[in-house]
């Protein structure tokens, strides 16, 4: 496990100006994003690790990242965190949790960790309502290597074992995790949100932040997916992706909450 408390002290000097409507998370190591321009992997970093800074939890929380676009998650995120093998994350954190239940626990996964050679541990970590949040980032394909069709590509998309687009009579549907585990008993919370708008970010950095509330309630497990895009091998601009987000991701994969704890 690395332990990146420490190196999460470094403080840039902080403006006192009373006009200043941002700054940089202390929680957000001082290392460059090694993502491609136009990645949703950024901003969800950003936004989780301003939540992080706000709760004041930056000590009390422990990350899980597999293998895919998040293995470098540990270089960015100020806390402490654990890699995983691929797929295995759910797993992991689950361990971790129970190892220590006073911790706030966390994976960041994508769609072909989660929802590919991952779909066991995830739906059985749900399933037994282990108390960790999920965030899965859900951008249609393998981005790490290279570009591949996932369970989550959409019909008709075009990846490099696609080429003539998803074919579901021969390649099955577009997998919804989402909805597959909303009617899991152990599951407390599951939202969908993006973050190719400012105003998807602040929903998006909500939904985070209500996650990680539920688990110190001790709800249950809770995921909050983000549909994000893949620019480099979506072979878009970054602008072009962001409307290729607004004009077909989110029509099959709908925003919003899906499941919410009952009131009690």
């Amino acid at each position: 496990m690395s332990n990146n408390i420490e190196t999460a002290k470094f403080r840039p000097e902080i403006c006192t100006d009373e006009n200043l409507v941002y700054r940089k998370p202390s929680t957000l190591l001082p290392e460059p994003f090694h993502y491609c321009p136009g990645c949703g992997h950024s901003t969800v970093h950003k936004i989780f690790m301003e939540v992080i800074e706000e709760m004041g939890i930056e000590n009390e929380t422990i990350g899980v990242a597999p293998v895919g676009c998040s293995v470098f998650a540990y270089h960015y995120m100020g806390v402490d965190m654990q890699q995983a093998a691929h797929g295995r994350a759910c797993a992991v954190a689950t361990g971790i949790k129970r190892v220590q239940p006073d911790k706030y626990v966390f994976s960041y996964q994508g769609d072909g960790d989660l929802a590919a050679i991952g779909t066991g541990e995830t739906i059985h970590a749900a399933n037994r309502g282990e108390n960790i949040l999920v965030i899965f980032i859900n951008n249609g394909i393998y981005g790490m290597t290279s570009g591949q069709m996932a369970p989550t590509t959409l019909e008709g998309m075009v990846s490099t074992t696609s080429p003539h687009g998803r074919d579901v009579k021969t390649q099955g549907y577009p997998l919804k995790i989402s909805e597959l585990l909303a009617p899991l008993p152990g599951v407390a919370y599951i939202t969908r949100q993006s973050v190719h708008k400012p105003a998807n970010v602040r929903k998006a950095k909500k939904a985070l932040r209500q996650a990680l509330e539920y688990q110190k309630k001790g709800l249950g497990f809770c995921l909050v997916e983000i549909v994000s895009n893949c620019p480099s091998n979506w072979r878009m601009t970054p602008a072009q992706a962001n409307q290729y987000i607004e004009e077909k991701m989110l029509a099959f994969y709908k925003l919003g909450d899906i499941k919410v704890p009952e009131v009690k």
